[in-house]
């Protein structure tokens, strides 16, 4: 895309762009269905006017507008090229991105497309990639640390990626099993209280491990990797006293933890092993009197070789778009009240 003077007179300031779709993508892939994506894009833009003609696409307006449309539709076609289809959803991160590179307030040089056509997994005609920034460094942090802690709030991503990234492994051979593992807190992990069998008992608090795995595997596969250990589902309390080697391991609800099994936990590693530490501290369940492992953590390992802490945000959220600003709407209510999660702090730390 290029960007040229206005043919017309234009206002001090403003400039023109125009961009060639080529012929072998169409208008649809670049438009949206129904223009679903331009609207999306002119939404963003107010300042800048955009005219589609044929394969032609031209933005005219604040200079420094024109030049952010320019880099989108550049972005968007690097996308289009991998064979990767572009949603609203993509295009309202794209831009996210590019205007915090231009105003300075990110803190990379990663481009849109090199987060969005960053693949972990392809399974049963679909693939698995972080959607964005936040995520993508989440996924390189896993590739180069053995110790990766991923914290934010429900709908981020946080288990779901992890979990990609160990099937990931697992079929390139870098590690021999999975191991997965929830704190079963709910039951204060007496699970003897509970009735009906072994895996009646667990299996509420490891239900979402399951899912996700059939996502990812053929799931008449999963049994017979279960059955011979590759993969592992198990509550925390049965982590104790091993040493798992050739192995990634996700602890996954970590807020959940008590200091003592944070460090229980962390000690497990053997070699050749990687582990991934999820939870989001604004959900503790604990007992009274319970401090949260993973808040205390933080303040431990924070900057310890081959330790990475990955925090996302608010605007990592991959679920619904009012997931999202509902988890900012918590944020500015704790802020304006002294409350953590919409509860006195006097009482919530009295519980971590």
């Amino acid at each position: 895309m290029t960007q040229t003077p206005t043919a017309h007179t234009p206002a001090q300031g403003q400039s023109r762009a125009h961009f060639t779709v080529p012929a072998k993508h169409p208008m649809v892939t670049v438009l949206g269905s129904g223009d679903s994506l331009l609207r999306v894009i002119e939404k963003a833009f107010p300042a800048a006017d955009i005219h589609v003609r044929g394969n032609e696409i031209s933005a005219v307006g604040d200079a420094g507008e024109v030049a952010l449309v320019q880099r989108l539709f550049d972005e968007m076609m690097l996308v289009l090229r991998t064979g990767q289809p572009m949603t609203e959803d993509a295009v309202e991160r794209s831009i996210a991105m590019l205007r915090a590179s231009e105003n300075g307030t990110g803190d990379g040089q990663e481009t849109p497309a090199e987060v969005l056509t960053q693949n972990i997994l392809s399974s049963r005609g679909r693939t698995i990639r972080p959607k964005t920034l936040n995520q993508k460094r989440y996924v390189d942090a896993i590739d180069k640390h053995t110790v990766v802690f991923g914290i934010g709030p429900a709908g981020t991503g946080k288990t779901y990626l992890a979990m990609a990234k160990a099937v990931q492994a697992l079929q390139s051979k870098q590690v021999n099993r999975i191991i997965l593992t929830r704190p079963a807190v709910e039951a204060g992990e007496r699970l003897g209280f509970l009735p009906g069998t072994l895996y009646e008992k667990i299996d509420p608090y490891l239900r979402p491990l399951y899912d996700a795995l059939h996502d990812m595997l053929d799931p008449d596969s999963i049994p017979r990797l279960m059955a011979a250990g590759t993969i592992e589902v198990a509550p925390l309390a049965y982590m104790r006293g091993r040493t798992l080697n050739d192995a990634f391991i996700i602890l996954d609800e970590a807020q959940n933890t008590s200091p003592e099994q944070m460090k229980m936990f962390l000690t497990r590693l053997g070699f050749d092993s990687k582990i991934v530490i999820t939870g989001d501290v604004t959900q503790v369940d604990l007992p009274s009197g319970t401090k949260s492992g993973l808040r205390q953590v933080q303040d431990i390992l924070e900057g310890l070789d081959d330790v990475h802490f990955s925090r996302l945000t608010s605007q990592d959220v991959v679920r619904h778009k009012l997931v999202g600003r509902i988890v900012d709407a918590y944020e500015k209510y704790d802020s304006l009240n002294g409350t953590e999660n919409g509860a006195h702090t006097g009482a919530r730390n009295k519980r971590k």
